[in-house]
This record gives C-alpha cells, structure tokens and sequence, in this order.
C-alpha cells in the first residue's frame, strides 16, 4: 500500500515546516482581497500560520504577512486573525 504524503508548509511566525491540517492559511485572492481560509481550498496565494498567537504576532512585527502575500495588509485581518486563535485555544 502506497503511503500519502502529508503537505508540509512553513508558518510565518516561527519559520517551522509544519502539516498544512495543522496551519492556519490566509490567502491573496487575484482580485487582491485578504482572507482567512480555514478550509485551505480558496483560490490565491496562500501563507500559513500556526494556531498559535505567538508565531502571530511575531509573523506581524517583521511584516512576514505582507512580504509573503505582496500586498499591504490592514489592521482589520490582523485583528480576525487574532480573534480566530482566540477561538481555537
């Protein structure tokens, strides 16, 4: 039997390859918009972040958001983001 392979990304805020199941994604769509994608399938490019608030606000002090995704990111997804690892922990 043939074993899957697990998808591995790196999250933004500690730099640690990580299951992609484990990551939160928020994804660039191509018209430009920012979201958070829990589900992982959204159409754009993606960054990953562990569900932890830690590797948050680290990935938000050095700008890691903004440098992955090629787009200014406003204090309003910030602050979903921080609500959604309130939820999750």
């Amino acid at each position: 039997m043939k074993v899957k392979k697990i998808p591995m990304r790196m999250c933004l805020g500690c730099q640690e390859m990580k299951p992609k199941k484990e990551l939160i994604r928020v994804v660039r769509s191509p018209e430009g918009d920012i979201s958070i994608d829990m589900t992982g399938k959204k159409a754009g490019r993606g960054a990953y972040i562990c569900k932890d608030i830690n590797c948050l606000e680290k990935a938000i002090k050095a700008k890691r958001f903004e440098k992955a995704l090629e787009v200014k990111i406003s204090e309003e997804i910030y602050q979903k983001l921080r609500e959604e690892l309130k939820n999750e922990g």
